[in-house]
């Protein structure tokens, strides 16, 4: 029975991206809709993160339905992070002006959408303004191979005015109505899962994280993991900040109390119990030495925190790209396994909170370009140990930070054998020193070097050899074929027959 309940679905709310040309009114259209206003908090009044809320629309039937919104940033720069929008989302919404028709960030947008393979529909805004076009909008989209119902094409469509609200009722029903063709379901009984949507560490609280949940159910004294992040789920939230027991599906939801920081865009999962958490993690944990690859789908890389201030947020978007460009340029060249991530940034001078941000954080970077520190700043990194690093050339602060990734990048160890010697007699022994007798039977034992003690091919532990004896002659190495005499210190005891395996570690 209890199988056949884990199998029943029900309808889903749907997860509607909002995608577009920057300007084109992506964020006033949410505002409008959850009748709040973020735009006049944005740096330069453009939407700066991915952000999840919740709105309630009545149907035909005059139902309350729910439907899920992510808004992502339009600017050129953050195209990677529209993508992974696109990948979280069911539905998107392709916001196009009817001022300024198609737009190339408006192609890219589309792209993305169609690569997702995510059912999309157009909204044409701004046909309020004087200079508004809806037909040549229709026109350019039509040339751009966006064909919209009734224009050759079955793109659903809504003409819009996100600055008074003319259209949005017939833009939410036709969500609906998508969502409804589309058949979104998901399974309440399930533990929940769904994906991180925005991460940021708060200076008094932690590390924070905004998921969206796809599937199942989550609960107070529930823990979730993202890739090798855990968070027991004790402070949960609601898109409006307050404080819930329980989320489902197509809910956004914050986290507080991540143990390290979540990778945005990956999926999570939650579990009853901590430790069936904890062993979920073990099973994906990435071992970087040779003996075992990494896995391909698991994420193996050391995460190098970043702050970055800068005079205005057109020059941090500048550096944002530039980061992502190392990061992209690194992972194919001499640093597969460490990646920037920029935990903290804004416009202006690097401040106290600033620092305090960092936290704990070691290998953490700050990054001040064409700005200076404040004198508290100043004070409190030089209590923590933090360096700044100020710049007001783009390529001189890549060429500083490809330096810094290749220091800090974590080096992977390979272990290479150098020779095997089979144990043929034992002598004497006291408390962690032991005489034994052997021959080299493959490759050669050099003195001083650390050996693996092998028993019926299982490894019992390791010892150094602190003296090596060849003909009764000390020596520092012994060859293939040779018998030998030596010193071991090992805390296990050797047998007869045991095989001594001899190795280097080096780092690349």
């Amino acid at each position: 029975m209890e199988k056949e309940k884990t199998q029943i679905n029900t309808e889903r709310p749907p997860v509607v991206v909002v995608m577009g040309h920057i300007d084109h009114g992506k964020s006033t259209l949410l505002d409008y809709i959850r009748k709040s206003n973020i735009v006049d908090n944005e740096a330069g009044s453009i939407t700066q993160h991915i952000s999840a809320y919740e709105v309630v629309h009545q149907d035909e039937e005059k139902k309350d339905r729910k439907i899920t919104f992510l808004d992502t940033p339009g600017h050129e720069a953050f195209s990677k992070m529209r993508a992974r929008g696109a990948k979280i989302a069911d539905i998107a919404i392709l916001v196009v002006s009817a001022e300024d028709g198609v737009k190339p960030q408006t192609i890219e947008a589309w792209k993305t959408i169609v690569e997702s393979e995510t059912p999309c529909i157009v909204a044409i805004n701004k046909i309020d303004k004087p200079n508004a076009n809806v037909e040549k909008t229709k026109t350019e989209l039509a040339e751009n191979e966006i064909y919209l119902e009734n224009y050759g094409g079955k793109i659903p469509y809504a003409e819009i005015s996100a600055k008074d609200g003319t259209g949005i009722d017939n833009l939410l029903s036709l969500i609906l109505i998508l969502a409804e063709m589309e058949n979104f379901n998901a399974n309440g009984d399930e533990d929940a899962s769904g994906f991180v949507v925005e991460v940021n560490l708060d200076s008094k609280r932690g590390i924070q994280a905004t998921l969206v949940i796809k599937s199942g159910t989550i609960k107070k004294g529930m823990t979730v993991v993202v890739e090798d992040s855990l968070c027991p789920v004790r402070i949960m939230e609601n898109f409006l900040g307050k404080n819930i027991d329980t989320a489902t599906f197509s809910s956004p939801i914050r986290l507080i109390g991540f143990d390290k920081i979540p990778t945005i865009g990956s999926e999570f999962k939650s579990f009853k119990k901590k430790n069936e958490a904890e062993k979920y993690i073990q099973n994906k944990k990435c071992i970087t030495i040779s003996e075992k690859n990494c896995k391909k789908e698991e994420s193996c890389k050391k995460i190098i925190p970043i702050v970055i201030k800068a005079d205005v947020s057109g020059s941090l978007e500048a550096i944002e790209k530039e980061i992502e460009k190392i990061n992209h340029e690194l992972s194919e060249t001499i640093s597969k396994n460490a990646e920037f991530k920029i935990i903290q940034k804004g416009a202006g001078p690097i401040s106290e909170s600033d620092i305090k941000a960092i936290g704990s954080c070691k290998d953490a970077i700050v990054i001040g370009f064409n700005v200076k520190a404040d004198k508290n700043a100043i004070e409190l990194a030089e209590k923590q140990g933090v360096v700044f690093s100020f710049f007001n050339i783009i390529y001189k602060m890549s060429e500083y930070l490809t330096e810094e990734m290749e220091k800090r990048r974590p080096r992977i160890e390979t272990i290479e054998v150098t020779g095997r010697a089979k144990i043929i007699k034992t002598f004497s022994r006291t408390k962690e020193k032991q005489i034994v007798g052997g021959k080299v039977v493959e490759g050669h034992i050099l003195l001083n070097s650390i050996v693996k003690i092998i028993r019926r091919e299982n490894e019992i532990g390791k010892g150094k050899i602190v003296n090596l004896e060849k003909g009764k002659a000390k020596t520092s190495t012994v060859e293939e074929g040779i018998e030998f005499g030596m010193m071991i210190e090992s805390k296990i005891e050797i047998s007869a027959g045991d095989i001594l395996e001899s190795f280097t570690i080096t780092q690349k």
